[in-house]
């Protein structure tokens, strides 16, 4: 090709390629890491590991592998799970920064510091994933324990502090866009809250009353 054509001569380009892929793909490419590699470790678990995983302290039976047995006590799980946080970890940072860039431009001053602290929520969030992810229950218990608590509770305060600031705090009035997405925020809130809640409640009485099929 010639360079009237708009290419330059080959021996002149730079080494190396560049990707070039839309914030909305990488969005949900960063989201769907975590999910099917969590769909597949449950369900590995259940096909390879199914006594293993189930297996509880006080020795009834389950039917599922509660979530840590899961992801962290076999090798392939371990490794899917591992390589699944660790590629979208770097994307969830670089998204932290961007809607830091969007609270500023769309929310009242006086909301900017809430919204400085819904940032640093979302980063402590993302750091307690790592964490538990890579120090397993079956390695650290106390430390796991500790950084799921930690992501538990950053994430339920950061979720609710989004949907507060992107419906009360605004300057600018959302579009369609914006609006439909901030209703998909609140039943997302809603989902996360009651599982949660759920996941709380039947771990406390299980541990409590050793009741089979109490994952």
């Amino acid at each position: 090709m010639s360079s009237s054509a708009g290419y330059l001569p080959l021996h002149h380009q730079k080494k190396g390629f560049v990707i070039k892929l839309p914030l909305s793909k990488a969005a949900w490419i960063t989201c769907l890491l975590p999910f099917t590699a969590f769909i597949f470790c449950i369900i590995w678990s259940l096909m390879y590991n199914f006594e293993d995983s189930t297996f509880t302290h006080c020795k009834v039976q389950n039917f599922l592998p509660s979530i840590s047995a899961a992801i962290g006590n076999y090798r392939t799980q371990r490794f899917v799970w591992g390589t699944a946080i660790a590629i979208h970890a770097m994307p969830r940072f670089m998204f932290a920064g961007f809607h830091r860039q969007y609270y500023s431009d769309v929310l009242n001053p006086k909301a900017q510091k809430l919204a400085l602290a819904a940032c640093i929520l979302n980063v402590i969030e993302n750091v307690a994933l790592i964490g538990l992810t890579f120090i397993t229950s079956a390695y650290n218990y106390a430390i796991h324990e500790k950084c799921f608590m930690t992501f538990m509770i950053t994430s339920e305060v950061y979720m609710a502090l989004t949907c507060y600031l992107l419906s009360k705090e605004r300057r600018i009035p959302a579009d369609n866009v914006e609006s439909r997405s901030l209703r998909y925020k609140y039943q997302l809130l809603v989902i996360n809250m009651t599982s949660f809640a759920a996941a709380g409640y039947f771990f406390i009485r299980h541990n409590r009353h050793c009741e089979p099929y109490g994952t």
